[in-house]
């Protein structure tokens, strides 16, 4: 199994960021297995930090449902004080969550579930010429080799 680690990637604004999703916690509880990754800014609040959970489970019929969700929460912008000079704390207006979750079969293979995995993606970002599938980082390995993080 894979250590977990610290996850950098890109986001999609017209100047890209990068941000580093660092290891919170690995919890095995009756058979799920669950991991945290949270950006550690030392100026933003726990909350309103970008993070990412995954989760994989076996489910009743043998089928195993691995579960990624990304979260980018949106803080309140505060304008100014009121009369008594007070300034409200920011806090977090909204929350903007991805959910992916593949369901593998007992009988799928690495290869069979690499192909899903590409073949989704590929249709996601509208690609239309041929890519290689990455095959390593906390993602593919959850949803190809069934690997959660220690």
């Amino acid at each position: 199994m894979s250590a977990i680690a610290a996850i950098t990637v890109f986001d999609g604004a017209a100047t890209p960021v990068t941000h580093t999703l660092s290891p919170i916690s690995v919890t095995r509880n009756n058979g799920v297995i669950e991991a945290l990754w949270r950006e550690l800014i030392t100026t933003v609040p726990t909350e309103a930090q970008i993070s990412l959970q995954t989760k994989m489970e076996t489910i009743k019929s043998g089928v195993v449902v691995t579960t990624a969700t990304t979260q980018i929460p949106v803080m309140e912008s505060i304008s100014g004080q009121n009369a008594a000079g007070y300034t409200a704390a920011p806090k977090v207006a909204y929350v903007d969550k991805r959910v992916t979750q593949h369901f593998q079969h007992p009988r799928s293979t690495v290869a069979g579930r690499r192909l899903l995995r590409q073949l989704d993606i590929n249709l996601q970002g509208n690609v239309s010429t041929s890519v290689a599938p990455v095959t390593t980082g906390a993602l593919p390995e959850m949803y190809d080799l069934q690997v959660m993080p220690t």
